[in-house]
């Protein structure tokens, strides 16, 4: 599934097959997870490898590749682990909090579904920050002890009142009502943004200093950092809750991300 020209749609492309060169090996992915990364690869207008272009990194391959698969994971499962599981995973784990931290994640979609549920697995008190109350049931189903709806009050404001979070895991490709987020975020609390796109925040120089507050990103992880984290969710029970779609429907699950439709995570499959 290849993007041919600017603007264009996904669409299924005829590509030859050639003997790998030395040190290089080929493999068959039998799953593919569908991430907001891929919004961008496919809307490039000037791809830096030209076109066409295809997306696509969360792969789960029927052999050990670069992070072998626990017998116990599927590989639909597995697939989203190579990047939303990975991602969150280590960004809380990096994060240092003992159990029983509260854990603050903005956002449950591809990645705040997990993030919740690794949180939650860890030990520690997790508040989910979402817009609406369409969600509440499935954040508690995850994990989630709290819920607060963005549309209906201040988020931080509300974070505060519940006693603050040690750790705020914004989640969402949107940075317009992070700064906000910051009154709810306890003394040498982190914040650490895994969703990008390519804003700014503004953070209260004065505040940060005086309550030794971290902002900071986080992106993915190495492939140990993968295998740890399969194993977490093996041990645990975390796993991703997947849509299904043929390969051939490509197009229609980045429409589908791209219009925020999607509940939790598009799979694609041969």
């Amino acid at each position: 599934m290849a993007v041919t020209e600017p603007g264009g749609a996904l669409r299924p492309v005829e590509v030859a097959v050639t003997d790998p060169d030395a040190g290089w090996v080929r493999v068959r992915v039998t799953a593919s997870g569908v991430c907001g990364a891929d919004l961008g690869t496919v809307s490039a207008s000037e791809p830096a490898g030209g076109f066409p272009i295809t997306p696509g990194h969360e792969i789960a391959v029927p052999v050990e590749a670069l992070a072998h698969i626990p017998d116990e994971l599927s590989e639909a499962d597995a697939a989203p682990m190579g990047c939303a599981g990975v991602t969150t995973f280590t960004a809380i784990r990096e994060a240092g909090l003992p159990p029983g931290s509260r854990v603050a994640v903005y956002g449950l979609g591809g990645l705040g579904h997990l993030a919740v549920q690794f949180a939650a697995r860890i030990g520690h008190e997790v508040v989910v920050i979402a817009r609406g109350t369409d969600r509440e049931q499935d954040a508690a189903a995850f994990g989630a002890r709290h819920y607060i709806d963005a549309t209906a009050q201040d988020a931080g404001q509300r974070l505060a009142e519940l006693g603050g979070a040690d750790l705020i895991l914004c989640t969402v490709p949107t940075s317009e009502p992070i700064s906000a987020l910051l009154d709810g975020l306890r003394l040498r609390g982190r914040l650490t943004l895994i969703g990008v796109d390519g804003g700014a925040i503004q953070v209260p120089v004065a505040r940060l200093v005086m309550n030794a507050q971290v902002v900071t990103g986080h992106l993915t992880g190495s492939p140990a950092d993968i295998e740890d984290t399969m194993r977490f969710a093996v041990a645990h029970d975390v796993r991703p809750r997947l849509e299904r779609l043929p390969l051939e429907q490509a197009e229609l699950a980045v429409r589908r991300l791209r219009e925020g439709q999607v509940r939790y995570r598009v799979l694609l499959e041969p």
